[in-house]
């Protein structure tokens, strides 16, 4: 059967780029602290790595399975960058875990 122009269009767009703003390759250590209640004091703080970052969020990789879409974090990027920031997505690979982070206000 032959695909009409529309489905074919359609399909295109399905892979086509999303973002709103570029991404930049980023690299270095990120400190994520957040709110959870199986954590001792309350609080757990997972360190990452940065792997890109735009003017409205970045994209971490870590070791905890754990964060949720609509998380809130306070995080920390040496020397000074630090804020708020909801988590977007989390994808999990075997002990690979990666997020994608909205930087709020």
């Amino acid at each position: 059967m032959e695909r009409t122009a529309t489905a074919a269009k359609r399909e295109g767009s399905k892979s086509a780029e999303k973002r709103s703003e570029p991404r930049q390759s980023s690299t270095g250590d990120i400190s994520l602290v957040f709110a959870d209640s199986n954590a001792t004091t309350g609080l757990r703080e997972v360190h990452g790595r940065l792997i890109d970052r735009s003017g409205s969020g970045f994209r971490v990789v870590h070791e905890f399975a754990g964060l949720t879409c609509g998380q809130m974090v306070q995080f920390r990027m040496p020397p000074s960058f630090t804020g708020r920031a909801r988590v977007v997505w989390t994808r999990i690979a075997g002990q690979h875990v990666e997020s994608g982070f909205f930087i709020v206000a």
